[in-house]
């Protein structure tokens, strides 16, 4: 089955950039290392069972001195220096990772390995046989990368026995992959959403962050905010509230509330419209 090939222009800041090796060869690395379990594990000589009484006699055998038989030198004795669970995963940059995997495509690209097809599959069933007649088709090497759409499904249940086939969603395309297939083949809905978003990290990444505001209340005429400690400023003492009371020192409450707002004197805080809390109470 021949398949229907579609007609692109690879954007060049994706398909034709300069390949950077090493960091090529790093962002791999740290993506092999990602996959090691790193459960691996011996054990020292207090780990292992048995070996707590002294085999012979200190003296008088002839032998060296040996205090238990599960000392490194014996026969089923503790590891020294043994293989200990570890964690092998390196950090590496989001930056690092998206120019690695446009230097691998870039490298396919340069070589007419890269291609888009409008689509593997005929009909509405899966085909296997019909998919890998149509990625022959399209070239006489062996290894290929299928990128998809995860909503694919047909391709995916056509190709996922497929030995010759790796299969990858396209946001989960990555440059290991890209350099162990011979041809990167995209579907167009593939094609569509990597280009279209492969941008927009690095737009996003360019772009300032935006500064956090916090909503302050409005301070009324002759009022001062309270101080970073909560404290009031320096020379206010009548501590004013949102509710639209105020209180002066001696007042219940004046040590344990907090202050919205601090006036320098009583008849600031009554200009502003504030009455004293006692007197709110009695009425």
């Amino acid at each position: 089955m021949a398949v229907k090939t579609v007609k692109v222009d690879l954007p060049a800041e994706i398909f034709d950039v300069e390949v950077n090796i090493p960091l090529i060869h790093q962002v791999v690395v740290a993506q092999q290392a990602a996959a090691r379990q790193g459960t691996h594990a011996t054990k020292t000589r207090g780990e292992v069972r048995g070996g707590g009484r002294k085999p012979y006699k200190q003296k008088g055998t002839g032998r060296a001195r040996q205090g238990s038989t599960r000392a490194p030198q014996f026969a089923g004795g503790g590891t020294v220096h043994g293989p200990q669970p570890r964690d092998y995963s390196q950090r590496t940059p989001k930056k690092m990772k998206a120019a690695a995997l446009r230097g691998a495509l870039s490298d396919r690209a340069r070589n007419g390995r890269v291609h888009v097809v409008d689509s593997l599959v005929s009909g509405d069933k899966p085909s296997t046989k019909g998919a890998l007649a149509a990625l022959t088709s399209l070239t006489d090497r062996v290894g290929y990368l299928v990128v998809l759409e995860r909503s694919d499904a047909l391709t995916w249940l056509s190709l996922r026995n497929a030995p010759e086939v790796h299969i990858v969603a396209v946001d989960q395309l990555n440059t290991y992959d890209v350099l162990a297939a011979d041809d990167v083949v995209f579907t167009k809905g593939a094609y569509d959403v990597f280009v279209g978003g492969s941008s927009a990290p690095a737009a996003a990444a360019e772009k300032p962050a935006a500064t956090e505001t916090t909503d302050t209340p409005e301070l009324p005429a002759g009022a001062k905010a309270p101080l970073k400690s909560g404290k009031n400023p320096k020379g206010f003492e009548v501590l004013g509230k949102t509710s639209g009371v105020y209180l002066v020192e001696g007042d219940a409450d004046y040590d344990a509330a907090g202050g919205d707002f601090w006036f320098k004197s009583v008849e600031d805080a009554e200009a502003a419209g504030l009455t004293r809390a006692e007197k709110e109470s009695d009425k």
